[in-house]
C-alpha cells in the first residue's frame, strides 16, 4: 500500500462539481493499494500517518503529529499511485489491486484512521475527481507500507 501524504491549510474533493469531502488544517492523503495488500497494511499506514510528526511545534519545529494537532485527514483512493513508468511511456498498472479489493481496503483504512481519533472525509472511489487544497510548507511525504517494486 502506497501513500502520499500532504500537510494541509485545507482540502476538498468534488465529483461532478459536487464537494464529496473537505477539510481544514490537516493532511491529504492520496492512497494507492497494491495487489497482495492486506488489513495489516492499512493498520501500518493509518498508524503512521496519524502519528507522523509534520506539524510545527511553538518553536517551529515539525515536532507534532495531525492527531496532536486536532487536525483532520482526507482519503482519496489513487490507484496510479502503483504505476510502474520505468519501461516506455505508458505507465503500467500492473501491480494495483482489482477494484473490489481496493475498495475494501480503502474503506478499512480510513476506518483505522477514524479509530485512531482523527476526522476522516473521503472522495468517491473509482470516480474522475477534482482535488483541491493548499499544501502547507510545502510537505510532502511518501510511504510504503512494504517495498513494492
Amino acid at each position: 500500500m502506497r501513500a502520499v501524504v500532504q500537510r494541509v491549510r485545507d482540502a476538498r474533493v468534488s465529483v461532478e462539481g459536487e464537494v464529496a469531502g473537505s477539510i481544514s488544517r490537516g493532511v491529504l492523503v492520496y492512497l494507492g493499494v497494491a495487489q497482495g495488500d492486506s488489513e495489516a497494511d492499512a493498520v501500518y499506514l493509518a498508524e503512521k500517518i496519524a502519528g507522523l510528526r509534520i506539524f510545527p511545534d511553538a518553536g517551529g519545529v515539525m515536532n507534532r503529529s495531525v492527531r496532536e494537532t486536532g487536525g483532520e485527514v482526507l482519503a482519496v483512493s489513487q490507484f496510479t499511485l502503483l504505476a510502474d513508468a520505468r519501461k516506455g511511456r505508458r505507465p503500467s498498472y500492473s501491480h494495483a489491486a482489482d477494484g473490489a479489493g481496493a475498495k475494501k481496503l480503502y474503506e478499512y483504512f480510513m476506518e483505522k484512521i477514524r479509530e485512531q481519533g482523527l476526522p476522516c472525509q473521503s472522495g468517491v472511489f473509482q470516480a474522475h475527481m477534482e482535488v483541491s487544497y493548499t499544501n502547507d510548507g510545502p510537505v510532502t511525504i511518501l510511504l510504503d507500507s512494504k517495498k513494492l517494486f
